[in-house]
């Protein structure tokens, strides 16, 4: 059972990319809203969203670079943690170090290879 999980739920993560991919596409190069028309109700006003026409258009779609920003609301809440109520002197020690007695090369130019005839 646990050789079955792995490949059945890569197979169900790239039916959901595929499925999704031409609604994000969609979403990216759709063009925004020219305006905003506001309608006044009987239950409050309401905002339309209108096109350089004046024609109504759906709802604005979710950035799809921002929306798994989302998710970060779900998560645990990050708390900081508390300052420390007094400091402590740090000691580093330095060591020395001792040559092993090989000399550093010399830079040496070279003309670049030849070309392959």
């Amino acid at each position: 059972m646990h050789y079955l999980r792995s490949p059945i739920l890569a197979a169900l993560m790239a039916l959901i990319l595929v499925l999704t991919g031409q609604t994000i596409a969609v979403a990216r190069g759709a063009t925004g809203p020219a305006g905003g028309m506001v309608l006044c109700t009987g239950t409050g006003p309401i905002t339309v969203l209108v096109d350089e026409n004046g024609q109504p258009i759906g709802p604005r779609h979710i950035c799809p670079d921002c929306s798994l920003s989302l998710f970060a609301a779900l998560g645990p809440v990050q708390t900081l943690l508390p300052r420390p109520s007094r400091w402590q002197a740090v000691a580093f020690v330095s060591q020395s170090r001792s040559s092993t007695g090989h000399i550093a090369p010399h830079a040496q130019a070279r003309a670049p290879p030849f070309p392959p005839v």
